[in-house]
């Protein structure tokens, strides 16, 4: 055991020197104090010929220059199976929602190769969400990636959890409903990077009231939590997701709030090690990082990863490269504006700046790509009369242009929506809007068929034929 002990030379924040002058300790091995078996340290990278930083993963108020550790040779392995169905877990896969331990019947560690290119498999059907202005605009591919993308405060967590109740709880409830016996056993698993740990508690509390916990697993490592922990919490729910689409063949939805605290924890990390950063500020390795992340992500021939990101933008400033870095891996994106929210229409979605590589008509078909394409641009038509209208008013527009500014209107406000998990506080009953409704109504408004309706009524409704209720 001698040539496996080494010695703590440093500790910066959560970053751990170590030095082992016999045996060299590989990559992602765990290290754990001579003295203390519950100090856990995982080596990251080497410092030197025999020098290594490594990641504390408890606290480091155990930990000091000159004590020994011991390398165990072993990485993080998590216990995986559907015994962490229905269950809260931390990076270690040790459960942290107090209804005891977990029945392990298999572990693996949390650090795997990508898929080869010939088990890769790509679907076209489409997940429906029941949010018209995402079916519409930014249809979600199955087994393709979505990223929410918005600012502090205008409402990305919301959202994700609205489409959790969506699809994941109505989809439970609807029993009538058409599916194929492998939709009825998909799974979903939920990763909370960095992120409130209220938020965690109250989508928990949520999804075991509707009766659907036992078909998800949670995975925490909050905003609390050391930089270290946040990194790593995203590992750990994809593995967890692997393990249900590769060894039980199941469809698995992944929701994961907030890849950006991903990309952050990363770069808190690379700053206490001293590496030199990029031009924009961030680590070098903030490309490589997003792809160990999100190559995981994919669909099979055993089963399909479908994947929901929010994305937070910090400042608003979408070019960010901590933001950048994660749009080439998505197929449907959804940008959420302030200016939007700040005009009272929820969800805050800027329609010209979503989009998807679904929305084309073999996906989706003519007449809901049409429409989509119809909308757009009248939606850009209308953005350009903006300052004319600001600067002299909508009565000096001419009769067509007035037409026009008024449909985009009602189009705006015929795209906000009641919500299912803010009926507590907006006091509106929650709606869900086939797409086939949410097309038809849509090409109506364009079509003028409510032209003699005012745009106000258009506001948080669900099918269009409520506003002649």
């Amino acid at each position: 055991m001698k040539q496996n002990i080494g010695k703590i030379v440093s500790v910066q924040g959560q970053i751990v020197e170590v030095e082992f002058k016999d045996e060299k300790p590989s990559i992602h091995d765990i290290l754990i104090l001579e003295d203390d078996d519950t100090a856990r340290i995982q080596v990251y990278t080497s410092s030197g010929p025999s020098t290594f930083y490594s990641l504390s993963l408890t606290p480091t108020k155990k930990l000091w220059r000159g004590a020994k550790v011991i390398n165990t040779q072993k990485p993080i392995t998590i216990p995986i199976g559907e015994a962490v169905l229905g269950r809260v877990v931390d990076i270690f896969g040790n459960p942290v929602d107090g209804l005891g331990p977990l029945k392990k019947i298999k572990e693996t560690p949390i650090y795997k190769d990508t898929p080869i290119y010939d088990e890769i498999q790509t679907h076209q059907g489409v997940l429906e969400t029941g949010i018209k202005v995402i079916d519409i605009f930014s249809p979600f591919l199955k087994g393709g990636k979505i990223g929410l993308f918005g600012g502090a405060g205008v409402g990305k967590t919301m959202l994700l959890t609205e489409i959790i109740h969506n699809i994941v709880i109505l989809s439970k409830e609807n029993e009538t409903a058409k599916k194929t016996k492998q939709e009825k056993d998909a799974v979903s698993v939920f990763a909370g990077v960095g992120e409130r740990i209220r938020e965690g508690q109250e989508l928990y509390e949520t999804l075991k009231e509707k009766k659907v916990l036992p078909a998800v697993s949670l995975v925490f490592g909050p905003m609390g939590e050391n930089p270290a922990i946040r990194f790593l919490t995203g590992f750990t729910a994809v593995t967890i997701a692997e393990h249900f689409r590769d060894d039980l063949e199941k469809d698995v939805l992944f929701f994961i709030d907030n890849v950006f605290r991903f990309a952050q924890a990363g770069n808190e990390l690379s700053l206490l090690m001293n590496t030199i950063p990029s031009e924009d500020g961030y680590q070098a390795t903030l490309e490589s990082e997003m792809a160990s992340f999100h190559e995981r992500l994919v669909s099979t021939k055993r089963g399909a990863i479908s994947s929901i990101e929010a994305i937070y933008v910090p400042n608003d400033d979408i070019l960010d490269q901590g933001v950048q870095a994660i749009f080439p891996y998505l197929d449907s994106i959804v940008v959420l504006s302030r200016g939007v929210y700040q005009e009272g229409r929820l969800p805050a979605i800027d329609i010209l700046s979503s989009n998807s590589s679904a929305l084309n008509i073999e996906t989706v078909g003519q007449l809901h790509y049409e429409t989509a394409l119809r909308t757009q641009s009248l939606l850009k038509k209308a953005l350009a009369l903006d300052r004319i209208v600001s600067l002299v008013g909508e009565t000096e527009l001419s009769a067509d242009d007035q037409l026009l500014y008024k449909r985009a209107k009602k189009l705006k406000n015929f795209m906000t929506q009641s919500f299912y998990v803010a009926e507590n506080q907006t006091g509106r009953k929650g709606c869900y809007i086939p797409v086939k409704t949410a097309v038809e109504d849509l090409r109506d408004i364009l079509d003028g068929k409510y032209d003699d309706i005012s745009e106000d009524k258009f506001m948080f409704i669900g099918s269009a034929k409520e506003t002649r209720g």
